[in-house]
């Protein structure tokens, strides 16, 4: 891992006139596997972090200690370009600081704080709802000064689309192109029409969160200002489903033999491990020469 590379390469697909659909990636084997076939730029979400490291649902339980350490875990392994989701930077503007030196030297290419009332409180309506704007642009300008590495890439995320409509969206996507981020991560676009008005609203580039196959046209999503688009975390929930029918099929009797064309090859095994770094390495190091 080379964390300057990794970050200007983010900035550098940021600034093109290009439209990108990173890996939604949770660990350093998806990392490894994803960088293997040629994406260069991963996303780790919070939802599936937490599925990860918890096995709980995406309830803002994870820990930033927990998030860091996952982040570091898959930085490590591979060279993709990291894009974390930071949820609301666990807590007020200070607490956003505290986030952006962990994540950083984590080794994040970059991160996301967004502006969803995080954790769920004590008898309120279950209805997502948005801090105020002025407290939004206050965690953003704190992430901003608490950055050593000014290749991190610092995303102001906002899920007014989804909440409060288009006008509210607009209005968020303002305010972090006022705070200084470097790019707006919005959640909840539906529709080519949605994202036509909204790329209007600030010179930054836009990323795109869980796109639905309306908006999977990159050509259209470039010409307008989408540098990145998420296409859900269909690896994550396709390992789910590999995994559920492997230990059916075994409980139900299945035999090694029997499940011989449902595994990976050994040398893709091998290849993911690292394994012929390894054996070198025991070679060079371990091995007592004559």
């Amino acid at each position: 891992m080379n964390v300057t590379r990794c970050r200007t390469r983010l900035r550098d697909a940021l600034a093109s006139k290009e439209c990108v659909f990173p890996a939604s990636v949770f660990d350093p084997i998806s990392a490894r596997i994803a960088e293997s076939l040629g994406f260069d730029i991963g996303m780790l979400a919070g939802s599936v972090a937490s599925a990860v490291v918890l096995g709980a649902p995406d309830l803002v339980l994870l820990t930033l200690s927990e998030l860091a350490e996952q982040v570091r875990r898959i930085a490590r392994a591979s060279s993709l370009s990291l894009i974390v989701d930071a949820d609301h930077g666990y807590g007020n503007a200070l607490n956003v600081m505290r986030t952006v030196e962990e994540l950083e030297s984590a080794g994040a290419a970059g991160l996301t704080i967004e502006d969803t009332v995080l954790p769920e409180a004590f008898a309120e309506p279950t209805v997502e709802s948005l801090i105020p704007i002025p407290e939004f642009v206050a965690k953003l300008k704190a992430a901003l000064v608490a950055r050593q590495d000014s290749s991190l890439v610092i995303m102001g995320r906002t899920a007014a689309l989804r909440t409060q409509g288009i006008t509210e969206a607009s209005a968020r996507i303002r305010a972090c192109t006022s705070a200084g981020v470097d790019a707006v991560f919005l959640v909840g676009a539906k529709d080519p029409e949605e994202v036509r008005t909204l790329s209007q609203e600030t010179s930054l580039p836009l990323l795109l969160g869980a796109i639905p196959p309306e908006l999977e046209d990159r050509t259209f999503l470039a010409a307008h200002g989408v540098r990145a688009a998420l296409q859900g975390h269909i690896p994550f929930m396709v390992m789910i489903k590999a995994l559920c029918g492997a230990y059916q099929e075994l409980k139900g009797g299945a035999s090694s033999a029997d499940m011989k064309d449902k595994v990976a090859a050994r040398e893709v095994i091998d290849a993911v491990l690292r394994a012929a770094d390894y054996a070198r390495w025991r070679r060079q190091y371990l091995e007592k020469k004559d």
